[in-house]
C-alpha cells in the first residue's frame, strides 16, 4: 500500500511540482506547469495511444480507427506516431527489422503505421507526423551546440521531454485540428519509452482532463491448458503506467476469445478504470472492420463524453460499410505473384493492401502469392509462377535477387500476362527489355554493376556527390506528365499531369530513350521538370507497365489507386472465369 501510494500520488505530485519550476520553451499560452505552449487552437484535444504486455498488438489500427470514427464525426484530425528507436527515421532500417518504409508525400521516410493511418482516413501525413527518439535528441544536441541554451547542464528532464511536447503539439499549431492523436511506438516497461510517457503524462497536468486522455492497448492471453483467459498481464501493465504518474482512461484489450462481462468488471476494478472504458479488440476478419467493432462498443462516444464534448448521433459510415460489405460478397479468388527478396509481408504492406483494395472495388479477392526472386531462375520460372493471374516485380534496394526479378519481367513480357514494375521492379523490366530485345545481354544498373557498358538504369546526377545515406534519396511527390493516348493517361481519366511519391536514386538513361520506343517500350510518363522518363510501358501488351514512384502509398479504402484497379481489371479479364 506504501508503494502504490508513493507511486500514485507522492511520485506524480512531485514531478508537477518539479514541471511547476520548469521553464517550458512554447510561445503562446501558459500552460499549468507555467511554461507555454505554443498550440494556435487552444481547443485542440490529445488523445495517447499507449500499449502494454506485448508488441504488435494493433496499436496503429486501433488509432488509425479511432482517427476514423472521429472524421465521421466531422472533426478534423490527425494521426502521429513517436517511434522510441535511435534511428533519425526507419529509412534505413531492413525491413525485417521495421517493415516497410512508407514516404509521405513531404519526402519523410516514416513508419508504417503512417501508411494506416493515411488509408483509413485519406488525411496526408507529413514529417511532422513521424518522430523519433533520434530525431528528437538530433534536435536537443543541435540546439545545445548553438549555444541556445545558455550554458544549461542539458538533460533528459526537462530538455528532451520539453522537445517531446514540442513536437507533440506542432501539427496543431500548423493547421486548425479539433484531435491529435498520438500513437507511443513499443510497449510500457520498455527503458527507451520513459521520456515519451513523461512527456505526456506533464502535458496531460497541464492541458487537463478535458483535453488529454490516454488509451491503454493490453493484451488478454488464452491459457488453453487451463481453458481461462489470464487478466494478470493486463493489470500489470496498468500498474506500470500508473507507476509513471499515468492513469489511462480506456482500456483496449486485444483477444482472441470473445470476454466476459464478468471478466471486464474484474479488469475495470483492479486497473481504476470505467466498465464501459474497457474495450475488447477480438481478432476480426479484415483490419478494417476494427472501426466498425470500436464504432459497436461505444469507443469514440465514450471519448468525446469523457473530453466534455456532446456525442451526438452514431455516423452510419455507409461508404466504409459498403465497402465492407463489398469486401465480403468478392468470394472470387485471382492469384497475383509478388515477385520479391522478402518473405515478409509488412516488407510489401501498401502494395498488399492497394491489391486489397482494388480486388475489392473489382468484386474479386486477391490472393497475393509471395514468390522470392533468390529462387527463381529460367528452369523454374514457370512453375513459379504457374496460375498467376498478374505478377507485380516488387520495389527493394541491392544486389540480391535481381535476376530473379529480370527473369520474372521476361516471363510476363513473353507471355502477355499483366506485370506492374514498381520502382527497382520497373528498372528490372527496362533491364529485361534492353538485353532480350534490344540485344545488349549486358544492359545493367550502374547500381548493380558500375562497369556496365549499357547503363540503361543510372544514378540521377544530383545524386552523385551524395555520401549520407539517410534521407538523402529523391524522396517525396513530384509531378509526371502524362503522354496524350497512352494506356495510362487513359488509366488516370485522361487527365495530363498527376502527382506521386518517390523514393529511390537510380532513373532510367535518357540516352536510351529512342532505342528503347522504336522497339516498342515507350517513355509514357516524365517529370516535366527535371525530364526524368517516371512511366514505361508496352502498349502492345494486354497490360505491362512500370513506374519509377510508389503508387502504393497514394490508395486509400475509399479511393483505391487508378493503376492498381487497372492492374486487378486486366488480371481479372485474363482468367479463364472471367
Amino acid at each position: 500500500m506504501v508503494l502504490l501510494f508513493w507511486c500514485q500520488i507522492v511520485l506524480p505530485l512531485q514531478c508537477h511540482i518539479y514541471n511547476s519550476m520548469t521553464d517550458i520553451s512554447y510561445r503562446g499560452k501558459r500552460s499549468r506547469s507555467g511554461g507555454r505552449i505554443n498550440n494556435r487552437n487552444m481547443d485542440t484535444k490529445y488523445i495517447f495511444i499507449t500499449g502494454g504486455v506485448a508488441s504488435s498488438l494493433g496499436k496503429g489500427i486501433i488509432s488509425a480507427s479511432l482517427g476514423k470514427l472521429l472524421q465521421a464525426r466531422g472533426y478534423k484530425i490527425t494521426i502521429q506516431k513517436f517511434d522510441p528507436y535511435i534511428n533519425i527515421d526507419p529509412g534505413t532500417l531492413n525491413p525485417y527489422e521495421h517493415g516497410e518504409c512508407y514516404v509521405t508525400a513531404d519526402g519523410m521516410e516514416t513508419d508504417l503505421d503512417l501508411g494506416h493511418y493515411e488509408r483509413f482516413t485519406g488525411i496526408e501525413t507529413t514529417r511532422d507526423n513521424s518522430v523519433t527518439t533520434g530525431r528528437i535528441y538530433l534536435s536537443v544536441i543541435e540546439r545545445e551546440r548553438r549555444g541556445d541554451y545558455l550554458g544549461k547542464t542539458i538533460q533528459v528532464v526537462p530538455h528532451i521531454t520539453d522537445e517531446i511536447k514540442r513536437r507533440i503539439l506542432l501539427n496543431a499549431t500548423k493547421q486548425s485540428l479539433d484531435f491529435v492523436i498520438t500513437e507511443i511506438g513499443g510497449t510500457i516497461g520498455d527503458i527507451e519509452s520513459q521520456p515519451f510517457l513523461e512527456a505526456i503524462r506533464q502535458l496531460r497536468w497541464e492541458l487537463g482532463p478535458q483535453r488529454a486522455l490516454n488509451v491503454h492497448l493490453t493484451y488478454v492471453p488464452y491459457l488453453a491448458a487451463a481453458g481461462e483467459l489470464k487478466t494478470k498481464p493486463t493489470q500489470t501493465s496498468v500498474k506500470q503506467l500508473q507507476g509513471l504518474g499515468i492513469q489511462p482512461e480506456v482500456l483496449v484489450l486485444r483477444t482472441e476469445h470473445a470476454l466476459s462481462e464478468d471478466l471486464r468488471a474484474k479488469v475495470a476494478h483492479f486497473c481504476n478504470v470505467d466498465l464501459a472504458a474497457v474495450i475488447q479488440s477480438q481478432d476480426m476478419p479484415s483490419i478494417y472492420e476494427v472501426p466498425v467493432n470500436m464504432q459497436h462498443q461505444g469507443l469514440d462516444a465514450m471519448i468525446l463524453s469523457k473530453m466534455g464534448l456532446e456525442p451526438g448521433e452514431t455516423p452510419a459510415l455507409g461508404p466504409w460499410r459498403d465497402f465492407l460489405d463489398r469486401r465480403k460478397k468478392a468470394v472470387r479468388e485471382i492469384r497475383i505473384a509478388l515477385v520479391g527478396k522478402y518473405d515478409l509481408q509488412d516488407a510489401y504492406k501498401s502494395i498488399l493492401e492497394s491489391l486489397a483494395h482494388a480486388g475489392t472495388y473489382n468484386d474479386r479477392k486477391v490472393r497475393a502469392v509471395f514468390v522470392n526472386s533468390e529462387g527463381i531462375n529460367r528452369e523454374n520460372v514457370e512453375e513459379r509462377l504457374a496460375g498467376m493471374a498478374g505478377i507485380v516485380i516488387c520495389p527493394g534496394f541491392g544486389q540480391r535477387g535481381i535476376e530473379g526479378k529480370v527473369i520474372a519481367a521476361e516471363y510476363g513480357r513473353t507471355y502477355d500476362i499483366p506485370t506492374f514494375g514498381i520502382c527497382l521492379g520497373m528498372q528490372m523490366m527496362v533491364i529485361e527489355f534492353a538485353r532480350h530485345v534490344l540485344g545488349y545481354q549486358d544492359a545493367n544498373s550502374s547500381e548493380m554493376d558500375a562497369e556496365t557498358p549499357h547503363n540503361v538504369i543510372d544514378m540521377m546526377e544530383e545524386q552523385k556527390n551524395i555520401t549520407q545515406m539517410g534521407g538523402t534519396m529523391r524522396l517525396g511527390a513530384y509531378d509526371c506528365e502524362l503522354e496524350k493516348d497512352s494506356k495510362v493517361w487513359k488509366i488516370y481519366g485522361e487527365t495530363a499531369l498527376v502527382r506521386e511519391r518517390h523514393r529511390h536514386r537510380y532513373e532510367f538513361n535518357n540516352q536510351y530513350q529512342q532505342e528503347f520506343e522504336s522497339h516498342g517500350m515507350k517513355c509514357v510518363g516524365r517529370n516535366p521538370a527535371s525530364g526524368l522518363v517516371e512511366i514505361v510501358e508496352i502498349p502492345a501488351l494486354r497490360w505491362y507497365i512500370g513506374t519509377q514512384f510508389h503508387p502504393e502509398y497514394s490508395s486509400t479504402v475509399l479511393h483505391p489507386h487508378p493503376l492498381f484497379m487497372s492492374f486487378v481489371k486486366a488480371c481479372i479479364d485474363g482468367t479463364a472465369e472471367a
